[in-house]
């Protein structure tokens, strides 16, 4: 129905949670690679326990792998930076929920290169939520939308 994306993940833990997260939602999960850990990280493993083996899990090897590859879908782009709410924005089918980097995002040119971009509304003056808790809010409100429940 919808799928999530991370974009060169570097903390093993939360690529794990957001592993689960897809299994439990039935959703694809694919890592834009670099990840800036070791797929063999015991954090890695712990985090996603035996949820691991029930994730659709694809890596692209990179960003310009992932562009052609998933050509025919519209990338949505969870983003502080964005201006439209996730709960305004309409969600389709076969959309991809992109996170960036916890330390750093998307490179500001994937950041302008991708028209969708919904961000999750927060109290005044705070920066981010973690990046597992934001693809949960966003993933749940795309499903609501789309009658994936």
């Amino acid at each position: 129905m919808i799928e999530i994306a991370l974009y060169q993940p570097d903390i093993a833990p939360n690529a794990a949670t957001i592993a689960r997260l897809c299994a439990c939602f039935d959703l694809k999960l694919t890592i834009i690679e670099p990840a800036g850990f070791a797929w063999t990280d015991s954090s890695f493993r712990r985090a996603g326990m035996d949820y691991l083996q029930h994730v659709q899990l694809h890596r692209s090897a990179s960003w310009e792998t992932f562009k052609v590859e998933k050509r025919s879908q519209r990338i949505i782009l969870l983003s502080t930076k964005a201006a439209q709410s996730h709960v305004d924005f309409k969600f389709v089918k076969g959309d991809i929920l992109m996170l960036g980097r916890e330390s750093a995002g998307v490179p500001e040119e994937i950041h302008n290169s991708l028209p969708n971009r919904v961000r999750v509304p927060m109290a005044k003056n705070m920066r981010s939520l973690n990046v597992a808790i934001t693809a949960g809010i966003v993933s749940a409100e795309a499903l609501r939308q789309l009658g994936g429940f």
